[in-house]
């Protein structure tokens, strides 16, 4: 990802208010670490799993935070279990960035990646977890601060999958 997109994606975490994110760093959207890290707007929060990171966010969103957790595709398969019983059961609103490997847009898709990217949306579909492709830049913080808006109106987490111009 250029360092556009990263600062762009960033400024649109902060303008839509979000103020805690956990990650599991990954390889498509990991320029954005260093631009959180440099930013006091956010409080970030490392962690081993992606299943940690989406309870420790949900903790974080019952306290007040305006919340994110950031991880790979694959992080949504970890951690669908916490998102299902902490996240939709109980009406957490936290915006999931996931960087939708596998995807047919991923330019750095691979044999590694592509079973999990084929089946990533259908399962946040079977999560009945909301979601919206992200390809490029137009519009970037428009998109997250709508996300923002969706989590908090349904009371539950909403994803965002970055894909194509994200993966280069």
């Amino acid at each position: 990802m250029d360092e556009n997109l990263a600062q762009g994606l960033v400024h649109g975490l902060r303008a839509a208010g979000v103020d805690f994110i956990t990650y599991l760093p990954e390889t498509r959207l990991s320029q954005i670490l260093p631009l959180l890290q440099n930013d006091s707007s956010f409080q970030l929060v490392p962690v081993g799993s992606e299943a940690e990171g989406v309870s420790i966010a949900a903790g974080a969103a019952l306290g007040g935070k305006v919340v994110a957790s950031y991880m790979e595709g694959t992080g949504v398969y970890v951690s669908c279990y916490n998102i299902l019983t902490v996240g939709v059961r109980y009406g957490v609103p936290m915006l999931l960035l996931v960087s939708y490997v596998g995807s047919f847009e991923d330019h750095r898709n691979s044999f590694l990646y592509v079973q999990r990217g084929i089946k990533l949306i259908p399962q946040l579909e079977a999560l009945d977890v909301q979601y919206q492709v992200i390809r490029n830049g137009e519009r970037l913080e428009g998109k997250v601060k709508g996300a923002v808006r969706m989590m908090n109106a349904l009371k539950q987490p909403v994803a965002l999958l970055f894909t194509e111009d994200f993966t280069l």
